[in-house]
């Protein structure tokens, strides 16, 4: 990603289509109706069942899975990039017991990588990126998660996090239903590199994937990193 500056400081605007991805692409005519009505009850269901399991986790496992994660993630990051020195890296604010990269994001950000958070600025639509640093003043986003204010930089990201709720071997992500995350990188050209953050437990046998299913570069929990087990190349 070249990162030309907008002549007030800020970032330019992602070099992607995402911003003009109607929020009614994902098409209920592109799989039978039924099938695609049992698979969303089915999803609701695992979500609820991933959900309390990750909620029932004591503090300090969930303090001691963020700190192994983490260094997963650092390795996996350093052995594709080298340094991410001036790269844009879009990391996630936890909630509902995700695992915390929080200290990860200020090690970044110390060693020159742009960290952002993705925003919600559209309903229904794809995510926006705001620039983070441990000074910025957050404030309340979508579902009360806390964000970077509209004044901070926009960003489009190199690498992109994204938090699971579950997934799968094919690299497919289960998350918390909004379908953002897709339609981000539904409308990217090129995408990000995206790597999918959840516990090792929320593995599936499949999530059952639909036509606005984008599959990850890869997911790392706190087993280490899983590659999708078929090549998508």
């Amino acid at each position: 990603m070249t990162q030309d500056h907008d002549g007030t400081g800020g970032y330019a605007s992602p070099p992607c289509m995402a911003g003009e991805v109607a929020p009614d692409y994902f098409d209920p005519l592109a799989v039978d109706p039924a099938q695609a009505r049992d698979v969303a009850r089915w999803r609701r269901a695992e979500r609820a069942r991933l959900r309390a399991a990750r909620q029932a986790l004591s503090v300090e496992t969930r303090r001691r899975v963020g700190e192994v994660l983490s260094g997963h993630l650092r390795d996996l990051l350093e052995a594709r990039f080298g340094s991410l020195r001036g790269r844009v890296l879009s990391a996630y604010w936890p909630i509902k017991g995700e695992p915390d990269l929080r200290p990860l994001m200020g090690e970044w950000h110390a060693a020159g990588v742009i960290v952002a958070l993705p925003v919600v600025e559209v309903k229904s639509a794809p995510l926006a990126f705001r620039r983070w640093t441990p000074d910025t003043k957050m404030v309340r986003g979508d579902w009360n998660i806390p964000v970077p204010p509209p004044e901070a930089d926009p960003l489009f990201p190199d690498i992109m996090l994204a938090p699971l709720m579950g997934w799968d071997g094919q690299g497919y992500r289960l998350g918390y239903g909004g379908g953002y995350f897709d339609r981000t990188l539904a409308g990217c050209a090129p995408c990000p590199f995206t790597i999918g953050i959840g516990l090792q437990a929320a593995r599936l046998a499949s999530i059952y994937p639909q036509p606005h299913d984008i599959p990850l570069a890869t997911i790392v929990t706190e087993a280490g990193v899983q590659f999708p087990e078929e090549s998508r190349s």
